[in-house]
């Protein structure tokens, strides 16, 4: 009995001891986790690592569609339309016959001018003979000087009916040509304005119908002058240089289609409107399926050149500041965050160019930008933006991130 009393104390200590050593060796586990896991509390953000790049200029530009050619179609003579030749709104070539009106007086017209011109040929041959005649006879004093002179002149005067005559020939015939009205281009017609029995008058102000040819076809598009200053300078002093000797344009149609066939820059005017201080440029494309048409509305995209060795940094990633400046945050090498201030040129899609404030390696966040401060510790991961939309698409898989100095 007395052992049992005894042993109690015993068994109260041993359990105690253990329950201490128990509390003891938990312990230092729990600081071992906190050491391990503390860089877990550092924010996760996305990055861009920065790589010089070619990047190709384009303007967007607002414009219009307009005919490669355009004619009126007007009678050149007087008189009463017999009949119309083309369907309207086809295409006709070139010289095809449009219009004819009534022929008959200006075939009269024609026949008695070939009249008029045998007439006076038939009249050359007596006073080429007489003018012969008389100067054989001058030398035996049979005629006088003055006959001599009298007989030349005639001749003269009688070659002079036939030129007349011919040219009245000439005149007729073009009449009794314009009794026909052709096409004077190549392209698609409109409605005719006229029907047949309708008069006409040489010179009248009404038209007949228009013919504009489509194919190629033009666009017209307006640029501020300042761009056009900018531009020039920059490829003055080499920044910007220009792909080749045409510029490629690329359309944009009014329902935000892309135009399948590219284009290229004619001409540029040489003067700058007053009033709204552009100018007008126009460029060429190719239309043969006809889906451009005159009047439409179009965005033209202008290739200006190409900047070399330049660094574009997604919009997603940059914001402003209290004093309008640009700013973005890039996780450095140590992978602590800095802010700095960048110098923005333009903008290339969802991307800017950027003129100074970064350089090749740079690590630029664009996801989680949030979470971090400056000069915080941050964990880098790289990602995809998608250059269309801005946003970030997809995480790389590890073996295509950059590690901690930017390397691939």
């Amino acid at each position: 009995m007395v052992e049992a009393v005894q042993s109690r104390p015993t068994i109260a200590k041993i359990a105690v001891l253990a329950f201490v050593m128990a509390l003891a060796g938990c312990k230092p586990e729990s600081n071992d986790h906190i050491a391990d896991g503390g860089g877990a509390n550092h924010p996760e953000v996305g990055i861009v690592t920065l790589r010089p790049q070619a990047v190709v200029m384009t303007a967007e530009l607002p414009g219009r569609v307009v005919a490669s050619q355009t004619a009126e179609v007007r009678p050149q003579v007087s008189g009463i339309v017999q009949q119309r030749l083309f369907a309207e709104g086809s295409e006709v070539a070139e010289g095809t016959s449009l219009y004819k009106i009534d022929p008959a007086p200006y075939k009269a017209a024609y026949d008695s001018a070939v009249a008029a011109l045998q007439k006076a040929e038939a009249a050359v041959p007596s006073a080429q003979a007489r003018s012969e005649r008389y100067q054989s006879l001058v030398k035996q004093n049979a005629v006088s000087r003055q006959e001599l002179d009298d007989a030349i002149a005639a001749l003269a005067q009688t070659k002079a009916e036939v030129a007349t005559a011919k040219a009245a020939v000439e005149t007729a015939r073009i009449n009794l040509d314009y009794t026909t009205i052709k096409a004077p281009i190549g392209g698609r017609t409109e409605r005719s304005s006229l029907t047949p029995g309708a008069l006409v008058t040489a010179g009248q102000t009404g038209l007949m119908t228009t013919i504009r040819t489509l194919d190629p076809i033009f666009v017209d598009v307006i640029q501020s002058s300042t761009n056009l200053l900018n531009l020039r300078q920059a490829i003055d002093s080499g920044r910007l240089k220009v792909s080749g000797p045409h510029v490629a344009v690329k359309l944009k149609l009014e329902n935000g289609a892309i135009y399948p066939l590219a284009g290229k820059l004619a001409f540029s005017e040489a003067n700058v409107s007053t009033t709204t201080g552009t100018v007008t440029l126009r460029a060429v494309f190719p239309n043969p399926q006809r889906l451009l048409l005159p009047g439409m509305y179009a965005r033209a995209v202008v290739e200006e050149g190409v900047a070399s060795n330049s660094f574009l940094v997604p919009q997603r990633a940059v914001t402003r500041n209290t004093k309008g400046e640009a700013i973005a945050m890039f996780l450095d090498k140590d992978g602590t965050v800095e802010e700095r201030v960048l110098s923005v040129i333009r903008s290339v899609g969802n991307s800017w160019l950027i003129g100074a404030g970064v350089r090749e390696g740079d690590r630029v966040i664009v996801e989680g930008t949030q979470y971090v401060q400056p000069g915080q510790k941050a964990i880098g991961t790289d990602v995809a933006v998608d250059e269309t939309t801005g946003e970030v698409i997809r995480r790389l898989p590890p073996q295509q991130r950059a590690g901690p100095r930017g390397e691939p």
